[in-house]
């Protein structure tokens, strides 16, 4: 069941994505001009997308993927190219509508089904593999982990996905709300330190068996974020 928190920041996110930042977001996912802060943002997730992209095999043909979090379908795409059949959701309608406007109408051997959802909705299946690109660091601790736990159960093979570094400089940026100008800042990122994520993925219940395989931080001045690679009983 989700608990309180998680639904009150959930619907902050919605808000926040489908009306307060859609066109900043549609402006930075796109190839025009911006400014120099936004610059050093989409080269920031330009990365971390192939990072993650790098977490799962290259020939993804016959392989369910679930993008949550999937924001104007980048990452969908690549997959897709790849072969993979990818569920691609976000909680926006509006960045949905984008994304399968963006699509190519055909990504590659693959496919891409646009959905508005939770991405902890059961009816979406489960999945070989599960990429969650700075979709989850907006919660608490707590949810967080349980948000990982829950989407593991749903992954044969694996999890990518981010978490917020939690270092003095991370804080200090957020707390001064330098990341975006004031009109479009988003609900607040929530920093966690590298060691109190793995300790607490190692006591969860619903995460025993699973390895955390790889991890790598990116940081391009204003983006700093952290790759995590989760390998579930079947994906060694």
């Amino acid at each position: 069941m989700e608990t309180a928190s998680y639904l009150v920041r959930r619907g902050q996110l919605e808000q926040y994505f489908d009306r307060t930042a859609a066109h900043a977001w549609a402006r930075l996912t796109a190839d025009g001009p911006v400014s120099r802060i936004r610059a050093t943002v989409r080269a920031g997730r330009d990365r971390m997308r192939a990072t993650l992209l790098g977490y799962l095999p290259e020939d993804l043909r016959g392989q369910r993927v679930l993008d949550a979090g999937c924001g104007t379908g980048a990452l969908s795409v690549e997959a897709a190219r790849r072969g993979a059949q990818v569920v691609a959701i976000d909680l926006s309608p509006t960045l949905v509508a984008l994304a399968r406007e963006r699509a190519p109408a055909v990504p590659g051997p693959g496919s891409i089904d646009f959905r508005v959802s939770d991405m902890l909705e059961p009816s979406l299946g489960d999945f070989e593999w599960i990429v969650a690109m700075d979709s989850l660091i907006h919660y608490e601790p707590d949810d967080m982990v349980e948000m990982i736990a829950r989407l593991s159960a749903r992954s044969s093979r694996g999890l990518a996905f981010t978490f917020a570094p939690g270092t003095f400089l991370l804080r200090m940026m957020h707390v001064a709300g330098k990341l975006f100008p004031r009109g479009n800042r988003s609900p607040a990122i929530v920093p966690i330190a590298e060691r109190v994520l793995r300790g607490r993925i190692a006591l969860h219940p619903g995460l025993q068996g699973t390895t955390l395989a790889r991890t790598q931080r990116i940081d391009t001045a204003f983006y700093k974020s952290q790759a995590v690679q989760l390998l579930t009983r079947g994906g060694g």
